[in-house]
Formats: C-alpha cells, sequence, structure tokens
C-alpha cells in the first residue's frame, strides 16, 4: 500500500498558517508528499523545504487572483497538488494547512487504508472535526461548519476537489465513504482578536469582490465570535507537532460565553437542542454519501 500525502499553500508566514505542523502530522502515514505552493511573498517556501524531508515534493504554481468566485481558486490549487500524485500511490491524504491530525489516531488511519484497499465501495474515508476558535483551549460548535469532511481518497484522477476545495467529487457525482472514529483538529480561526479580523479580511479576498469587502469588513470592523454559536472547552491534548506553537501562544480569550450563546436565534437554538439530543443534524450538508456496513 502506498500512500501519498497533498496539500496546497501560499504565505503561510505572513497569514499565521501552521503548515509545518500540518504537513508533519501525516507525514509518518505518508510515502510521498506533494506541496503545491503559490507565489508567495514570504519565505513559506523555505519554511517547507527546511522540514527536510525526502517524501516531500514541492511544485510552483501562481494564483489566479482575479478569480473570486466561491473560493475556487483553493480548490484549482488544490487540484494541481493531487494531480501530481504518482501514479501508483493507492491513497492519498489531504489536509489543509491549518488543520492537523493528533498522532493518537495514526494506528487507525493506517488500518482503515489497509483494511479498505482493495473494497471498491470506499472510495475514501471521512473523518470527524474539531474547530478550534479564539483559543486552543475551546472548539466551536455550531451548525455554521462542517463536523465531518473527507481527507483521504482514491488516487483517481477522476476526482476533483470541490467548490472552494472542503471536499471532494467523483466527476460529477458524490464519493462513497467510511466514516472513520478519527479527528481532523482545524486550527484556522486559532488567533488573537487582531489577527482574527485580519484572517477574514484576507479570506474573503477570495469569495467576494472589493465593494463587497468595503460594505461588510472595512477596515474598522470589530471581530466579535459570533460565528462561533457556542464554545466548548477542550479537555484533551494537542497533536504533538502542535506544542511548541502553542506554548507560544501570547494572548486570552476574552469573551463572555453565556452571552455568545444568547446571540443565537431561537431556530439555531431549537436545532441545535435536536442535535444534542438525538445526534441528528437537521438539514445536514453532505458532500459524500456515507456507505453503511
Amino acid at each position: 500500500m502506498k500512500v501519498a500525502g497533498f496539500t496546497f499553500i501560499r504565505n503561510a508566514v505572513k497569514n499565521d498558517y501552521p503548515i509545518v505542523e500540518a504537513i508533519t502530522s501525516i507525514l509518518p502515514l505518508c510515502d510521498e508528499f506533494v506541496v503545491a505552493l503559490g507565489n508567495c511573498d514570504d519565505n513559506t517556501g523555505q519554511l517547507i523545504r527546511d522540514i527536510n524531508s525526502p517524501k516531500i515534493r514541492i511544485i510552483n504554481t501562481v494564483w489566479d487572483e482575479d478569480l473570486r468566485d466561491g473560493g475556487a481558486v483553493f480548490a484549482i490549487e488544490t487540484d494541481k497538488a493531487f494531480q501530481a500524485i504518482s501514479p501508483d500511490a493507492d491513497w492519498a491524504f489531504y489536509i489543509q494547512g491549518d488543520e492537523c491530525v493528533h498522532e493518537k489516531y495514526h494506528s487507525l488511519i493506517k488500518k482503515e487504508m489497509e483494511d479498505n484497499l482493495n473494497n471498491a465501495d470506499i472510495e475514501g474515508l471521512l473523518f470527524k472535526y474539531l474547530h478550534f476558535y479564539g483559543s486552543y483551549n475551546y472548539y466551536g460548535h455550531s451548525r455554521r461548519w462542517y463536523r465531518r469532511e473527507i481527507r483521504i481518497l482514491r488516487n483517481n484522477k477522476n476526482i476533483h476537489s470541490y467548490r472552494d476545495a472542503q471536499g471532494f467529487r467523483w466527476g460529477a457525482r458524490k464519493i462513497k465513504v467510511k466514516l472513520i472514529d478519527a479527528y481532523i483538529y482545524h486550527y484556522g480561526w486559532v488567533k488573537p482578536p487582531e489577527g482574527l479580523k485580519n484572517k477574514l479580511r484576507n479570506f474573503n479576498l477570495f469569495y467576494h469582490d472589493d465593494e463587497w469587502l468595503a460594505q461588510n469588513l472595512p477596515e474598522t470592523f470589530e471581530f466579535d465570535y459570533k460565528n462561533a454559536d457556542r464554545l466548548i472547552h477542550f479537555n484533551g491534548t494537542h497533536p504533538a507537532v502542535m506544542q511548541k506553537r502553542i506554548a507560544a501562544t501570547n494572548w486570552n480569550l476574552n469573551i463572555d460565553l453565556k452571552q455568545l450563546h444568547k446571540k443565537m436565534s431561537f431556530r439555531r437554538k431549537a436545532l441545535q437542542v435536536i442535535e444534542d439530543l438525538t445526534g441528528w443534524r437537521v438539514s445536514e450538508y453532505r458532500n459524500y454519501k456515507i456507505v453503511k456496513k
């Protein structure tokens, strides 16, 4: 069984993305790793080269900055990395620049890839998610965010990144997947308040035009954490690759959690209660088809 990791990245230093941690969190499971490195204004390339692994292969790309429709440029860059994977790889393990896998899941993930290698009904493996928010001590629990997504898929070039690179499709159809008991730790929204403000503006550059940004995210706007709906204290451990970054944290999350929850609409609160009691997320968006055991 051969496993190829892949990702895309641009300006990780400038935008404070834990790209080194992302790559190294799954590197032990990979036989090769392809990085689509966009045209950067910082030393992201050197950062990746300093990982100093013979598994890593960098392909240089140029982002289409005129493409500002629904984050489509992220999908295009993801596909560039995926297409560069060696043809003899069986599985392709995708990780984004602000995601990590805890080492405690490595053995389970490897076993799932081995067990399903010859099962044609399984075209990908579906991971659960923890979306950390504002602080490494809290994760958001909200219908606004996806709770599952495909991160391992067959190395079949009919597969392509979908919409803004959140997930994948095989041609025009949804991929058949197995849900596994492993989590992706998402750190993209763990930043001090000013950093979150900058991230939101930079992120939306690839979704909206300048007029929308000026109206909705002016330079003077204040980040209010309202997208969280509810923050839950994290009692577990973070991946080993994240420990140095976490130890360097120099801010505290200053927010009233009760007031945050009160900002939720009645409808969102009601739907959240249903999910808490039954595990069913009403009208959940699923860009995949879970294969029943």
